[in-house]
């Protein structure tokens, strides 16, 4: 693992967890038993060939297939955008939203692999939710992931465009859209290998806020909250936009202290 770290420095900004991750993957163990136990053991014959991935600069939740989100574990892999620590930031908000009282009937507008709507239906048990994409491919892993975690008669998804033709009210709106600007610099791990369509948003990155904030107060239910995830530079634009559409406004910052949600209601 320390002479796989020592090539993926050029790589990754985490070269050490990634190789753990990766031997741990190649063991068929969990990373905490690999950590705890399992440092002796030879290095299995899959190891080389995941390390080549990784090093071509693949992300290592496509290499693994698997990716840890809030308190659940998703399926993902190409074609669908990969959950990040950041998002759970609207899963915290949300929490603090409703204060002890659980949302009833909750929507996810761009689910991907079902990440947001899992993540709240595993916080809030009782609750049902739809989530919506405008990927087949991504639907097909939100399926999955639900099936999996024993939510599938909780979790109901449908192909769309982000609310259009969707009827009813939620007390809980979640929105992850594409916010990067077309001409915005990323990663090659994220821009040769995640797909453009959940990441790019027209040049200024708000193409997707334009779409989705007209949708949605027919959509919140007396209470409740839309919370959208933002870019780092983009509270004060979409605040206006959802300003303009008759909401009252909150800014959530994610762990490193950059703006990451806004709370509508």
């Amino acid at each position: 693992m320390a002479a796989a770290a020592r090539e993926l420095a050029g790589v990754s900004p985490t070269p050490r967890l990634d190789a753990e991750v990766l031997m741990a993957h190649a063991l068929g163990v969990s990373r905490e038993a690999l950590l705890l136990g399992r440092l002796d053991d030879a290095v299995p014959d899959a190891f080389a060939a995941l390390l080549a991935r990784r090093l071509t600069h693949e992300p290592v939740a496509y290499i693994t297939g698997r990716r840890a989100f809030w308190t659940i574990d998703l399926t993902v892999g190409p074609g669908v955008l990969i959950p990040r620590a950041d998002s759970e930031t609207l899963i915290e908000a949300a929490i603090d939203h409703f204060a002890g009282r659980a949302p009833v009937r909750i929507l996810d507008l761009g689910t991907g692999p079902g990440t947001l709507l899992l993540a709240a239906l595993d916080q809030w048990p009782q609750a049902t939710g739809l989530g919506v994409d405008a990927s087949a491919a991504a639907l097909d892993y939100a399926r999955r992931n639900a099936q999996g975690l024993g939510m599938a008669d909780r979790a109901d998804f449908r192909l769309g465009d982000w609310a259009a033709g969707i009827g009813g009210t939620f007390d809980l709106i979640l929105a992850n859209p594409p916010y990067i600007g077309t001409r915005e610099p990323l990663p090659r791990e994220v821009r040769d290998h995640e797909p453009g369509t959940a990441l790019f948003a027209g040049e200024d990155g708000l193409d997707d806020y334009r779409a989705i904030v007209p949708q949605l107060a027919p959509l919140l239910a007396p209470g409740g909250a839309a919370i959208l995830e933002i870019g780092a530079t983009q509270a004060d634009a979409v605040s206006e936009l959802l300003a303009a559409a008759g909401f009252a406004v909150a800014l959530r910052r994610d762990l490193a202290g950059h703006a990451r949600a806004l709370i509508a209601s």
